[in-house]
């Protein structure tokens, strides 16, 4: 089997499946300027600032995280920062603070300040100005071959069905199993989605503490939903879930987390953070649809996974949710259910029903899943990129706006 791909070799010894010039607005107040620079000039791409006014600090972190983290996801070349004005609002989301951490990098970053430029308009005409060179700039880095080792992948499961567990999710982990034994690092989430099954992921557990952190990410989340007079088990499964053969929490999460394969757990991430080392992580996040993409993103995942089920979804399919604003890396659409495959043929990218009932194993299957991922790495399109529409993006805010 194949053990590299043709990515973009990054000063910090990574490798990028895309190549971006990725526009980050540092404050909220920045963003259609940002927009604007991103629509005008090619090979961009524009991650929109949710707005920090009256967010909690651990949120603003959050914010801080995410952005920052995108920008040193290896699928960007480049990065241009706008800012209103030196020094301006918080700390944590200040133009320094970004620019110190990406100039870590070692990629080409620029700034834009407007109060600096006379106003949107001249801030405009730079900004176009800026972005071109960085696309040219980052157009000079070529693809060549790189080790597996330097990938990671992150996955979400989603419209779950009695097909997740038996196949498509098996599938993921099959894949996962391959990927950390070439060196590379995989990312699995959706915290409400291993309660039931925790006990199973304690005993993968690389150490004591990252066990003791499983455990309490699904005890704050529990606690979570109690605080508002509500069982989380009358909210999960939801009602496309049941509709679709599942019963139970618990059965839901004993198929959620077959997605993460059989190694080891390295650690627990918070939302948007970056892994310490190769290996399988589990990221303490939310289970929505453009939440897990975006913050697999900021971890440093080269390539999303999203692991359909859909035994409730119409015939014909509506399209699924497209690649979204700020997400510079590819959201690929998988399943283990022959009907979703076939519904929703214009979202899918792979199809992994065969092993039930096909003639095929889950391992063979997985085998020539991770082909496929090698194969979106180095450069083929999911269906989702081939799509301008941008829906919107969701961060996992943990306080009230205040």
């Amino acid at each position: 089997m194949t053990t590299t791909f043709m990515g973009y070799p990054r000063p910090d010894g990574s490798a990028g499946a895309r190549n971006w010039v990725l526009i980050l607005p540092v404050q909220r107040n920045m963003n259609l300027l940002a927009a604007s620079i991103a629509k005008l000039v090619e090979g961009t791409k524009v991650m929109l600032s949710p707005g920090e006014g009256g967010r909690t600090t651990v949120d603003r972190r959050t914010i801080a995280r995410t952005m920052v983290g995108l920008g040193q996801n290896p699928n960007v070349g480049a990065i241009l920062l706008v800012a209103i004005k030196p020094k301006f609002g918080y700390k944590e989301l200040s133009e320094n603070y970004f620019l110190d951490e990406l100039n870590k990098t070692g990629k080409p970053v620029r700034t834009l300040v407007l109060s600096e430029l006379g106003g949107y308009y001249n801030a405009l005409g730079e900004g176009v100005r800026l972005a071109r060179e960085l696309a040219l700039e980052a157009s000079r880095v070529h693809r060549q071959p790189c080790p597996i080792a330097k990938l990671t992948i992150g996955v979400k499961c989603g419209m779950s069905d009695p097909t997740s567990g038996i196949v498509g999710n098996p599938v993921v982990g099959r894949m996962f199993d391959l990927l950390i034994a070439g060196g590379g690092t995989a990312l699995f989430s959706e915290t409400t989605e291993i309660i039931g099954a925790e006990h199973l992921l304690v005993k993968r557990a690389a150490t004591p503490e990252v066990a003791a952190a499983l455990l309490e990410a699904v005890r704050i989340t529990e606690n979570k939903a109690k605080s508002t007079g509500e069982d989380i088990r009358n909210i999960n499964p939801i009602p496309s879930n049941i509709a679709a053969g599942l019963t139970t929490l618990e059965e839901k999460s004993l198929g959620a987390i077959a997605k993460s394969g059989t190694t080891p757990i390295r650690g627990v991430l918070a939302y948007g953070e970056r892994p310490a080392g190769q290996g399988l992580y589990f990221m303490d996040a939310w289970m929505s649809s453009l939440s897990l993409p975006l913050c697999f993103a900021a971890a440093g995942a080269q390539i999303v996974l999203y692991q359909m089920g859909g035994g409730d979804l119409p015939d014909p399919c509506p399209p699924m949710p497209a690649a979204t604003s700020g997400i510079i890396s590819p959201l690929m659409y998988i399943t283990g259910n022959r009907h979703t495959f076939a519904k929703a043929g214009d979202s899918m990218d792979f199809d992994s029903s065969r092993a039930l009932g096909g003639g095929f194993t889950v391992r063979e299957i997985g085998d020539e899943f991770l082909g496929h991922i090698i194969d979106v790495a180095s450069g083929t399109r999911t269906r989702m990129e081939t799509l301008r529409h941008e829906d919107p993006v969701e961060l996992y805010f943990e306080g009230p706006s205040l």
